[in-house]
């Protein structure tokens, strides 16, 4: 059975890695990689999909936002 379902991603339920990840992320932030992704991914994506790319692809998540690199996007975060 294939379960199907919407979920913003500022309401979904990351885990391991991309849960510490996306703590670092605002909801106005969420919402632009959301939009990017739905770009991108037309058809959608699993949990797993989303869970992994914030896991392991923390760069590509900060050039959604228009940062060089996670290092950037996390300095701004400081300033």
């Amino acid at each position: 059975m294939e379960l199907v379902h919407n979920t913003p991603l500022r309401y979904f339920e990351f885990w391991s890695g991309a849960e510490q990840r996306a703590r670092h992320l605002t909801w106005r932030q969420l919402d632009q990689i959301e939009f990017e992704l739905e770009m991108l991914y037309p058809d959608g994506m699993t949990d797993t999909q989303v869970n992994d790319l914030f896991w392991f692809e923390e760069d590509f998540i900060a050039q959604c936002l228009g940062y060089r690199d996670w290092e950037a996007l996390l300095d701004d975060e400081d300033d």
